[in-house]
């Protein structure tokens, strides 16, 4: 079973991500992770279809579709 994965501390909170998922599952949040970033969140994870279009955009591997 595949699911979204999130990793805090390597977001940088570019948006790449946010801007290229079709379904808007992601948004950039008001925590800060120990680099200073506001980081990624799932703004409406039910939304997700798990196509890691967001895996794919991302420049430091913080956010991606695993397989359990």
């Amino acid at each position: 079973m595949a699911k979204l994965i999130f990793q805090e501390e390597l977001c940088k909170g570019c948006g790449l991500c946010v801007d290229a998922c079709p379904k808007g599952v992601l948004a950039i949040g008001t925590e800060i992770n120990g680099q200073g970033y506001n980081y990624i969140e799932r703004a409406h994870p039910e939304k997700c279809v798990l196509c890691n279009i967001c895996g794919v955009v991302c420049p430091d591997v913080a956010v991606g579709v695993v397989e359990e």
